[in-house]
């Protein structure tokens, strides 16, 4: 039902979300699992004049022994070469699968956020190139047993929701996504204007400095599927609270009924239903308390939560929050080794957004014309 699934997504991620020109360089990564896609990903790219000068293909298990077996310098290290490589490649494809997203559930998380910090300086740069424009990339998703399973679906329902998410179901999805960036640039020159945002809703009233900042139209080029609009705050400009209505996933562990308070900028209280020490320990991440992002999900194709924050973040009538690092090229400047978005629902009618007090969101809708 789904033969083309490959095809048209390797055409989608090529020629349309890094755009691959003759003599880049290219970098692909995934799963083994997503063997199909990454073939035809491999042909796109050789089509474009690319030179794919790396394919890392992950075996399943290997994360898992590291943290295992590993001592703590073992786990720390990160080769050197992996740094240069970052300086030199100008498009990556990340594939988005699993064969087990809870395999590391029992792992230390102690374990993982040190191996996060150590990653620091290579996601610092990867961004930062990024931003400058020198290095394209995106995320793209391959539909597995794991994934499914976690949504509570079938392989073949799955793989449905994940085709019709990127906009394959459409005749030219590379059309689709061009319109979704049309729709978005008309939000964003009225955010763009704006000094203060401000979010109300259950358990949460919180406020966001935004004023300098750039809105970010998210449309396919870096995420697929996509569909938000996101900026990052001032840094000592978030004030207030926001209760997250999704569970937390952090490194496949989930941190159920999230509340936050934030004083200038900084998270100065924190509770949780379930998994209130794992916040614990990622609050304490260097600048983990600090806000890197702030969103408003569009697609509103994407109706439910399947525990993946590639599709869920996406929803239509939702807002996500990212603690940690930022993107620079929404003018945020800070700095972690992690990045950790969190959703919470705005469907319900007491759910508003207001722009310098006025409203233009509501019940999971923009009031904007």
């Amino acid at each position: 039902m789904f033969g083309d699934f490959n095809e048209k997504l390797a055409k989608l991620v090529v020629e349309y979300a890094v755009g691959i020109k003759p003599n880049d360089l290219v970098f692909i990564t995934s799963p083994a699992n997503a063997e199909g896609l990454i073939r035809e990903v491999y042909r796109e790219a050789i089509k474009a004049g690319g030179h794919v000068i790396r394919t890392d293909i992950s075996i399943p298990g290997t994360n898992e022994l590291l943290y295992r077996h590993g001592t703590e310098a073992q786990i720390k290290y990160i080769d050197p070469l992996e740094t240069e490589f970052v300086k030199k490649i100008t498009k990556t494809i990340h594939i988005y699968s699993s064969y087990n997203t809870r395999a590391l559930t029992n792992i230390d998380p102690k374990l993982k956020t040190m191996r996060q910090q150590a990653r620091k300086e290579y996601n610092e740069i990867f961004f930062a190139r990024s931003a400058e424009g020198e290095l394209k990339w995106t995320l793209c998703p391959y539909p597995c047993l794991s994934f499914a399973q976690e949504a509570s679906m079938g392989i073949e329902e799955y793989t449905e929701f994940v085709y019709k998410a990127l906009a394959l179901d459409k005749k030219d999805p590379i059309a689709h996504w061009k319109k979704v960036e049309k729709v978005h640039a008309k939000i964003i020159k009225v955010l763009d204007k704006g000094k203060e945002m401000r979010f109300v809703g259950e358990d949460t009233d919180i406020t966001f400095g935004i004023e300098g900042r750039k809105w970010i139209n998210c449309c396919g080029h870096i995420n697929l599927p996509d569909g938000e609009v996101f900026t990052g705050p001032h840094e000592d400009g978030v004030n207030g609270t926001i209760r997250f209505t999704y569970p937390g996933i952090y490194m496949g562990q989930e941190i159920e009924n999230i509340w936050l308070k934030f004083k200038d900028g900084k998270v100065v209280d924190y509770d949780a239903s379930r998994g209130k020490e794992l916040l614990k320990k990622v609050l304490e991440i260097e600048n983990a308390n600090i806000l890197g992002e702030l969103a408003v999900g569009t697609n509103y194709g994407i109706q439910r939560f399947t525990k993946n924050m590639l599709f869920d973040e996406k929803m239509g009538g939702t807002i996500h929050l990212a603690l940690g690092m930022g993107y620079p090229e929404s003018g945020s400047t800070n700095k972690s080794s992690i990045h950790w978005d969190i959703l919470k629902d705005m469907k319900s009618d007491d759910s508003i957004i207001y722009l310098d007090g006025e409203e233009i969101y509501k019940a999971g809708k923009w009031l904007l014309e």
